[in-house]
């Protein structure tokens, strides 16, 4: 999983980046990027509904402290599983797959020498 994936705000919108859209949601922003940036957060029905549920945080300042927060919060859950899934993985090893085959002639060569032996 890319790094990219796990910022909570950047998927947002590939346009509109995190810092940009906390500066906004701060009112740091001048008149024309806050304008150039609402325009942006239109043309999609997510980063609207994401906007307007940031925009609902009373305390504007903590609001960085809250990304940065689920951001680690995100991460650590998603190593969690990532390492759940890697202790699962089947480690290759090419002495099972050579085992394996070798079984399976030893099976075959038997059958086949059985049946030889039956019908004589």
């Amino acid at each position: 999983m890319t790094r990219n994936l796990k910022d909570i705000l950047s998927n947002l919108s590939t346009g509109i980046d995190q810092e940009t859209l906390l500066l906004y949601l701060q009112g740091k922003l001048s008149p024309e990027r806050v304008h150039e940036l609402e325009k942006q957060l239109m043309q999609g029905e997510f980063e609207e509904d994401a906007a307007e549920g940031l925009q609902e945080f009373k305390d504007k300042e903590q609001l960085q402290y809250m990304v940065e927060m689920l951001n680690r919060d995100l991460k650590k859950r998603t190593e969690v599983k990532k390492k759940r899934r890697e202790k699962m993985k089947i480690p290759y090893e090419p002495w099972i797959y050579i085992s394996i085959l070798i079984l399976l002639l030893l099976v075959v060569l038997s059958y086949v020498f059985i049946r030889k032996l039956m019908q004589q």
